[in-house]
């Protein structure tokens, strides 16, 4: 799964000189399931408050789950994102995505996703092939 990297952005990058808001864009038109995956989640977090937001439905298709698994492995995009929107993600089986304020108070809670335990608490059968 590539970004859709115009002439422009190229020749930015060639320069030396990426404008980040030009990047954000293009993860936002190269990986659009992954885009609106996390902003829905930003916008639950928002709305409902608490800790963090999180996706615990499967991706639709394996391209959307490429896309998710683009944006999340890579930390040029990951960092991205997570500066554009303001938040720190965090990720688990090829689909579940979490979304947790940058206040110091949800650490805890972030830890306690990102930790081994976290993980291995979160697996199932239905998720060996993901």
């Amino acid at each position: 799964m590539s970004l859709d990297v115009s002439p422009a952005l190229l020749e930015q990058a060639e320069r030396g000189e990426v404008d980040e808001a030009e990047f954000v864009d293009c993860v936002r038109t190269s990986l659009p399931y992954a885009w609106e995956m996390i902003s829905s989640l930003v916008a639950q977090l928002k709305v409902d408050g608490g800790e963090f937001a999180d996706n615990q439905t499967p991706p639709p298709s394996e391209q959307a789950r490429g896309q998710l698994l683009r944006a999340l492995a890579s930390d040029a995009i990951r960092g991205a994102l997570q500066r554009h929107f303001g938040v720190r993600l965090a990720f688990q089986n090829c689909h579940r995505v979490a979304v947790f304020p940058l206040d110091a108070s949800v650490d805890e809670r972030l830890a306690r996703f990102t930790s081994i335990r976290g993980q291995l608490l979160n697996q199932s059968p239905e998720l060996r092939d993901c």
